[in-house]
């Protein structure tokens, strides 16, 4: 893969180029905020980016925008915001333009390289990657609104699931339940949102994705 890094912290930033030439990857810029970012992105156009969500100037939320514009100007690059902070509203916008070849995982949950590596594949090849902590906080801000009311505790957790990317034979497996049972709490879920279901899980992603930014 060619990949373009967006990181303040300069040991983190090259640890992740290390991480990733010594198993085959090209990095063709590593930069530390996100003007830097979209400039390398433009030029080297990667098969994905990784993204810090806090960066200069104001360490705020500028590698998550930046995220987003990269979303919308270069629909066909994968990117993976790689951060130890969750914005919600932002993150529900970065997903809002297509789930598919997007991520967002916490620093501090990734365990493992080859798990990182693994997600970052998946993501460039058109997958949907979220840590469950993310999910987890979309659902919260959501439910302040009182937009969740209406399923029950088993369908928001088949919910939970299928906003991570997960299929329905992979949700069955972790809630054990049967591949029906999956199918009708899915059925359900749909019809309380007023959401048209669908066989492919990306545009299943993304109307789940779409009402929990509304």
């Amino acid at each position: 893969m060619r990949v373009v890094i967006a990181e303040d912290a300069a040991v983190l930033r090259d640890g992740l180029t290390h991480i990733l030439t010594s198993r085959g990857h090209s990095v063709p810029a590593a930069v530390p905020d996100a003007t830097h970012l979209l400039a390398a992105v433009a030029e080297h156009r990667p098969e994905v980016v990784i993204a810090d969500v806090r960066m200069p100037p104001t360490r705020t939320d500028e590698g998550l925008r930046a995220a987003i514009a990269i979303r919308r100007d270069f629909p066909e690059i994968g990117v993976l915001v790689f951060s130890q902070y969750i914005e919600t509203r932002y993150a529900a916008d970065l997903l809002a333009g297509g789930a598919q070849k997007v991520g967002y995982l916490l620093k501090d949950r990734v365990a493992d390289v080859s798990d990182f590596i693994g997600a970052l594949t998946r993501v460039a090849g058109g997958e949907t990657v979220l840590d469950p902590e993310v999910v987890t906080q979309m659902f919260a801000a959501s439910r302040q609104s009182g937009h969740l009311a209406g399923l029950t505790p088993r369908e928001r957790e088949v919910l939970a699931l299928m906003a991570e990317g997960r299929s329905n034979i992979a949700i069955g497996e972790q809630l054990v339940l049967a591949y029906s049972s999956v199918e009708k709490h899915i059925t359900s879920i749909f019809t309380k949102l007023g959401l048209p279901s669908s066989s492919n899980d990306h545009r299943r992603v993304l109307a789940v994705l779409h009402y929990l930014q509304q």
